[in-house]
């Protein structure tokens, strides 16, 4: 099966004092804007690094949730969240970091099933950086 997703981004004016603004074909993201103060410093706003941090996380989620289910099990819940790291004018280092409730999983399954949907998650597959995951097995 080939998918195919759309998104865009329009920028104007020169880097530090420009404006742009990303949108996605499913409007999820409707001409949201982004500039030089949301991506470097602490302004209200999105930016390309967490955008690729809530894709990563989604991503991760969703293929744990499917390496589980082939191992037998059934997440009760995944949280998951990525921390990008920008220097250097490229991203050096991602942090995935997991917490999850699966009932009757020992912890040794449940490490390998987040190693193998880190490795092999479209997004991870995407990257040539240091992928760092945190997987916390919740018992209830």
């Amino acid at each position: 099966m080939k998918i195919i997703r759309r998104a865009s981004a329009e920028w104007k004016g020169t880097g530090k004092e420009g404006v742009g603004h990303v949108s996605t074909k499913s409007k999820a993201l409707d001409s949201v804007p982004y500039n030089f103060e949301m991506r470097f410093g602490d302004k209200v706003g999105t930016n390309p690094e967490e955008l690729i941090g809530a894709a990563h996380a989604s991503c991760f989620s969703m293929k744990l949730s499917f390496v589980l289910n082939e191992m037998g099990y059934t997440a009760d819940h995944i949280n998951t969240s990525a921390a990008i790291t920008l220097e250097e004018g490229r991203v050096s280092h991602i942090l995935l970091s997991t917490r999850c409730v699966v009932q009757g999983i020992s912890k040794d399954d449940f490490a390998k099933a987040a190693i193998e949907a880190k490795q092999n998650c479209p997004i991870s597959l995407l990257f040539n950086t240091e992928i760092e995951l945190e997987a916390e097995l919740i018992t209830e």
